[in-house]
């Protein structure tokens, strides 16, 4: 039976936290994503359409009868992706500031 070193735990220990403020990022961004959707996010020469979703419109309610709405899942991959990325800079920035203010 190999013993483990103090060095293979702490290598351990930083890629569960790292992984863990990934997932908390995942699910931040989706979260937000989903919150940005009550957003109007229409321009005023679009007649006929209200865009919602921010920064990149990605719910889209069809004044027409036959149309009522439209996701456009393009735009909500790469809203999703962007509120992760900026969850991310946050819980890494956090996590800085933490670790700084503990020494």
């Amino acid at each position: 039976m190999r013993r483990r070193s103090s060095g293979d735990v702490e290598q351990r220990r930083w890629i569960a936290m790292n992984l863990r403020i990934l997932l908390y990022a995942i699910i931040g961004g989706v979260i937000i994503t989903l919150l940005t959707g009550l957003i109007p996010n229409t321009s005023p020469e679009l007649l006929g359409a209200l865009h919602y979703g921010y920064p990149f419109p990605w719910f889209i309610r069809i004044v027409y009868p036959q149309f009522p709405w439209h996701i456009n899942e393009i735009n909500l991959i790469n809203d999703i992706a962007f509120w992760s990325v900026t969850a991310t800079i946050v819980l890494l920035v956090l996590k800085r500031v933490r670790k700084i203010s503990a020494r």
